[in-house]
C-alpha cells in the first residue's frame, strides 16, 4: 500500500501558499516527493518557506505570482508553469480572507456583525475565497483535461457544514450591538467551496479529475487564551489543531490513495461538528 501515496515528481500549485496553512500544505507534498508550487499574490514569505522545505526534504520547490481574482493572472501563472513543469498535476484551492475576530474593545467591532456588514467586504471576501477557486479551477482545470488526469482539492472549513458558534467571540461588558461575530462572508464561501467540489466532481468524473473537499476545524496560531479555551470546549477532543495535522489528509487527497474518492468532504474537526 505505501506506492499509493507516493506523489514523487508531482507538480501541486497550492494558491495562498505563502500563509500559515498553504505553507503546510507544500511541506506535506513535498515530505511526499511532489514539487509544491507556491502561487500567491503576496510572494514575500515564500521564498523563505521554499528554502526551509528544500533543507529538510532536498525538493526544490517553486513560486509563481498569481492573483486568484483575475482570470488573466492565473492565465499568465498557468503558462509559466507548464513552460517549466510541462504538467501540472494537483491544484489546492487554498486562497481566502478569513477575517480576525479580535476581543480587543473598541468602536469598530460593529463592522462584523450581519446588519452593518459591508457590500465591499462581502464581494472581497467571495471574490478571493469563491469566485478565485471557480478561476482556478476552471483554468487549471481545462489543462487538466487536456491531459486526462488530475486532482483539486478545495480548502473548506467545518464551517461549511455548521453555523459559527458566536458566543466564542463575545466580550464581557459590551453591548449586544456592538459584540464581534464571524462575518456572514466566511461560512457562505466556505460552504460554497463545498458545493463546487461536488459540481466539479460529477462534471469531471470521466476526464479522470478528482475534486475533494477538507474541512479542518480551527488551528492554534497563538490566538488569545480566552477564544482558545472556549473554541476548546465546543470540540469533543477539547483542543484547537496544529497545522501539521492536515499534512496526511493533503497527501491522501493528492495521491492514489484516494483514486477511488471523489466530490467528498473529508472533515478534520477533532469531532466538532459531531455535537
Amino acid at each position: 500500500m505505501k506506492e499509493n501515496f507516493d506523489i514523487t515528481g508531482k507538480v501541486v500549485v497550492i494558491t495562498g501558499g505563502s500563509g500559515l496553512f498553504g505553507s503546510a500544505h507544500a511541506e506535506a507534498v513535498a515530505e511526499f516527493g511532489a514539487i509544491p508550487v507556491i502561487a500567491d499574490i503576496n510572494l514575500g514569505p515564500a521564498t523563505r518557506i521554499l528554502e526551509k522545505i528544500q533543507e529538510n526534504t532536498g525538493i526544490k520547490g517553486d513560486l509563481v505570482e498569481l492573483d486568484v481574482t483575475s482570470p488573466d493572472s492565473i492565465v499568465q501563472a498557468l503558462k509559466q508553469l507548464t513552460n517549466v513543469h510541462k504538467k501540472i498535476d494537483v491544484l489546492i484551492n487554498n486562497a481566502a480572507v478569513n477575517p480576525s475576530v479580535s476581543n480587543k474593545t473598541d468602536k469598530s467591532k460593529e463592522w462584523s456583525r450581519f446588519e452593518n456588514f459591508s457590500l465591499d467586504v462581502w464581494n472581497r471576501d467571495l471574490d478571493v475565497g469563491l469566485t478565485g477557486a471557480f478561476l482556478c479551477s476552471q483554468i487549471f482545470g481545462k489543462h487538466m483535461k487536456q491531459n486526462g488526469n488530475g486532482v483539486i482539492i478545495n480548502i473548506a472549513s467545518d464551517l461549511a457544514l455548521i453555523a459559527p458558534d458566536q458566543r466564542i467571540y463575545r466580550v464581557e461588558g459590551l453591548s449586544d450591538d456592538m459584540q464581534p461575530v464571524k462575518p456572514i462572508s466566511y461560512p457562505v464561501v466556505k460552504a460554497g467551496l463545498v458545493a463546487l467540489t461536488k459540481y466539479l466532481a460529477v462534471y469531471w468524473a470521466e476526464q479522470g479529475i478528482r475534486v475533494n473537499a477538507l474541512c479542518p476545524g480551527g488551528i492554534y496560531d497563538n490566538q488569545d487564551l480566552g477564544f482558545v479555551n472556549k473554541l476548546s470546549n465546543l470540540i469533543p477532543m477539547g483542543r484547537m489543531a496544529e497545522p501539521g495535522e492536515y499534512k496526511s489528509a493533503v497527501v491522501f487527497l493528492c495521491s492514489e490513495a484516494s483514486k477511488y474518492m471523489t466530490g467528498s468532504c473529508l472533515t478534520i474537526d477533532g469531532g466538532r461538528t459531531v455535537w
